[in-house]
C-alpha cells in the first residue's frame, strides 16, 4: 500500500500543469473505424509527449480492449463505490496509454443524479493536469448519450469516410450538434480515404456545406489512407501504430497528430476541462 501511495504522489508531481482539454470522438454511422482512430490517436499523441487518456464509453458496444487485446479489471461505474480513487480503474494500453473502460457501467453513469455526478467529477478531478488532452470514444450515430457527451467536451472529432451514406450520417449529426448548441467545435477527419485528394475533397464538401447551410466552420484533422495494415492490426489485436509503424495509415496518423497539436498551441479559447465537462453533463439531468 505504502508503495502504490508513492507511485501515485509520483505521478502527480511529474503530472503537466497545462490545462486538460476534453476531446469526444464520435461517427455518423458505424463501421467507419472511430474507435480505431480514438485509439491510434491517443496513442500518436503519446508518442509526443503528450500524455493522454483514453475512455471506452460507447454504450452497448465498447470495444477498445478487444482492439488492444486486454481485459479491464474494472469500469468507470466502480469510481462510485466507497474509498474508490480514480488509478483503482485506470488501466495501462499499449504504449502506456492510459485507458479507463465504459462496459456496461456506463449505462448506470448515464442515469446518475446530480448528487452522484459531483461525486464522479470529485474523484476523477485528479486527471485534470495529469492528462493534458482525455479522449471519450462515444457511440456511433445520434443517441441521448453520445450527444451529451459531444456537447459538454471542449471539442467533437467527428470520422467518416467518403462513403456517401458516411457522409450524409455525418451532417446529419453535425445539424443536430449544431441545432443544439451553435458554438460547438467540431473537426473531421477522413477514414479510409483512397487518396489525399480524396480525403481533402470529402472534407472540404462537408465544409462548404455546414458554411452555406448552417453559416458553421469545420475545420479537418486530415485523412487517414484506406491501408490493409489497418485491418490486420485488428486481427492481432494491436493498434496499426505500433504493429505497423511505417504503414500508410501511421505516416498520416502521424501527420494527423501534428495538426492536432500545431491548433491546440494556437489556441486561445479558454477550455472548461474536468469542471466544465459536468457542469454542462449536468444540465441533461
Amino acid at each position: 500500500m505504502d508503495d502504490q501511495a508513492r507511485r501515485l504522489r509520483e505521478r502527480m508531481r511529474n503530472a503537466s500543469a497545462c490545462p486538460t482539454r476534453l476531446v469526444t470522438v464520435s461517427s455518423g454511422k458505424g463501421g467507419v473505424g472511430k474507435s480505431n482512430f480514438s485509439l491510434n490517436f491517443g496513442l500518436g499523441l503519446m508518442e509526443r509527449g503528450h500524455r493522454t487518456v483514453l475512455f471506452d464509453v460507447d454504450l452497448g458496444f465498447a470495444n477498445l480492449d478487444v482492439l488492444m487485446g486486454i481485459s479491464p479489471r474494472k469500469n468507470l461505474f466502480h469510481l462510485l463505490e466507497p474509498d474508490a480513487i480514480v488509478w483503482d480503474i485506470l488501466e495501462k494500453g499499449p504504449g502506456n496509454l492510459d485507458f479507463i473502460a465504459g462496459g456496461s457501467g456506463f449505462t448506470q453513469i448515464m442515469e446518475l443524479d446530480e448528487g452522484k455526478l459531483d461525486r464522479l467529477y470529485s474523484r476523477l478531478q485528479p486527471l485534470q493536469g495529469y492528462a493534458e488532452t482525455i479522449i471519450f470514444d462515444t457511440g456511433a450515430g445520434v443517441s441521448k448519450e453520445s450527444l451529451r457527451f459531444m456537447l459538454s467536451a471542449d471539442e467533437v472529432i467527428l470520422v467518416t469516410t467518403p462513403e456517401p451514406t458516411s457522409i450524409t450520417d455525418v451532417y446529419a449529426l453535425i445539424k443536430m450538434l449544431h441545432a443544439r448548441d451553435p458554438n460547438v467545435r467540431i473537426r473531421l477527419v477522413i477514414n479510409r480515404a483512397t487518396s489525399e485528394r480524396e480525403g481533402k475533397a470529402t472534407a472540404e464538401k462537408l465544409a462548404m456545406v455546414a458554411k452555406q447551410f448552417l453559416n458553421m466552420e469545420i475545420g479537418s484533422l486530415g485523412h487517414i489512407a484506406d491501408d490493409p495494415h489497418v485491418s490486420k492490426a485488428v486481427k492481432l489485436q494491436r493498434p496499426f501504430l505500433l504493429a505497423y509503424p511505417h504503414s500508410q495509415a501511421s505516416k498520416n496518423m502521424r501527420r494527423l497528430v501534428a495538426n492536432y497539436l500545431q491548433a491546440e498551441q494556437a489556441d486561445t479559447q479558454p477550455r472548461g476541462g474536468l469542471k466544465g465537462f459536468f457542469a454542462k453533463l449536468k444540465r441533461f439531468v
